[in-house]
């Protein structure tokens, strides 16, 4: 499902359709002002990158990131993966993939998973090429990484089967686990989308949508 309000919110009457190529080179040019950034940004900031309420909002355009993320070829290869049913979840930018070769070597990937009972497939995408690196489900990653240059960025997108729930208990072990290794990162409060078919688990998809409204601090006379 692609929502198309990136385009709409810059005044386009309707999104024009766009190539997975254009999306990834659109994605090159966010990644290439990251990348001079200075310092760089720590890897828990580029978390939940394609979040346009996200925290890392601040450092980019998210929306560039989503539509990346919602774009009907990749969504395709996920579905050959996990089926017809995908809920979007997370997803985050290593400025060199070392990195994540590190995080997958250490049996990370999956290990911070809020999803019950755990499924889903990563799609990993290099961009500075013109199509996504590969789509692995999420058992076989640990054996079935691609060769990776570890100096170029790596965006690594998740995703769940909309039949598995998504824990919001900030106590599930999941969200625990996470929480004590990675502190500036709560999966419990991100946003869903369901880019494709049919939610069959209840999930929640209003929660991370809604930021805090701000308040003054300190105790305020109501209005007579």
């Amino acid at each position: 499902m692609e929502t198309g309000l990136r385009e709409s919110a810059t005044g386009g009457v309707a999104p024009r359709s766009r190539s997975m190529a254009e999306r990834i080179a659109d994605l090159h040019e966010a990644v290439r002002e990251l990348l001079l950034l200075r310092p760089r940004p720590r890897l828990e900031r580029l978390s939940g990158l394609h979040n346009p309420w996200g925290h890392a909002a601040g450092l980019t355009d998210a929306w560039r990131f989503l539509d990346l993320c919602e774009d009907p070829a990749i969504v395709d290869r996920v579905e050959s993966a996990i089926g017809h049913d995908i809920v979007l979840w997370d997803s985050e930018l290593h400025l060199e993939a070392a990195s994540y070769q590190r995080f997958v070597r250490e049996g990370r990937e999956g290990r911070y998973w809020p999803v019950m009972p755990l499924a889903g497939a990563v799609v990993l995408v290099t961009p500075e090429r013109a199509q996504p690196l590969t789509c692995l489900e999420l058992s076989r990653v640990a054996t079935g990484l691609p060769p990776l240059d570890p100096h170029e960025p790596l965006y690594v997108v998740r995703y769940m089967p909309a039949d598995s729930n998504f824990l919001r208990n900030g106590r599930a072990l999941a969200n625990w686990v996470a929480m004590e290794e990675q502190p500036l990162i709560n999966h419990a409060v991100r946003p869903l989308w369901l880019v494709r078919g049919e939610d069959r688990a209840g999930n929640d998809f209003v929660t991370g949508f809604s930021p805090p409204v701000p308040r003054w601090a300190g105790n305020q006379p109501k209005e007579q």
